[in-house]
């Protein structure tokens, strides 16, 4: 089995907890049932976290495999899966080394997760493999801002966001990334929204990309 010891963050693990269920109720919810909206047969996400995406997959889903590395979120994951309207695998594995065999799945989801991936390119390299040709890959991601100044400050902040937010980076372009690794952006929708009540509003990209056939 894969060794995830570098990816248990109990202290960040214990906090996302708590702020993602007002995260959810300032408008996150509403960005999970955009981004999974028409997704249909086998499905791969990836970095589920604590399982909060579950509850908004369509019924035209056949299986979502959920992958997480992180143990506390991986076990309320596991709960979150027993209310699903579709099945929900749970697995322990990282973004770096899909614990899946190539071409075997149709779709992929990537929710507020590359922000904290190590190796951004590494992952979507895994997330290709697996996708069968032409297979959707899914995002909702916060992103740099496009207002210079403000990335500026993203890119300062990042450093020590970074130590104590699991891996965050506030800083990261996405949708590039995505683009480089291949994939071909179909649609891109990019939003301002305050997931927290003393956070200010910031930039989030929301989409849908497809490996080449």
């Amino acid at each position: 089995m894969t060794d995830l010891s570098r990816f248990q963050h109990p202290r960040f693990a214990r906090m996302y907890e708590r702020i993602s269920a007002e995260s959810e109720q300032r408008g996150t919810a509403e960005h999970r049932d955009q981004v999974l909206a028409g997704l249909s047969g086998r499905v791969i996400e990836v970095g589920a976290g604590n399982g909060l995406n579950f509850g908004h997959y369509p019924e035209t889903v056949t299986e979502v495999v959920a992958v997480e590395p992180e143990d506390r979120l991986r076990a309320l994951a596991e709960q979150a899966a027993e209310q699903a309207r579709v099945p929900v695998r749970v697995v322990a594995g990282h973004a770096g080394a899909l614990p899946a065999e190539d071409g075997t799945f149709d779709a992929a989801v990537a929710s507020l997760v590359l922000c904290s991936v190590a190796d951004v390119p590494a992952a979507l390299a895994e997330i290709r493999r697996v996708l069968r040709p032409g297979g959707e890959l899914r995002f909702f991601e916060h992103v740099r801002s496009a207002n210079p100044l403000l990335g500026l400050l993203q890119d300062a902040l990042t450093p020590l966001w970074s130590r104590a937010g699991g891996g965050c980076h506030l800083n990261r372009d996405s949708a590039e990334v995505i683009r480089a690794a291949g994939f071909d952006i179909e649609r891109l929708h990019r939003l301002y929204y305050a997931p927290l009540r003393f956070v200010p509003r910031h930039a989030h990209i929301l989409g849908r990309a497809r490996t080449p056939n």
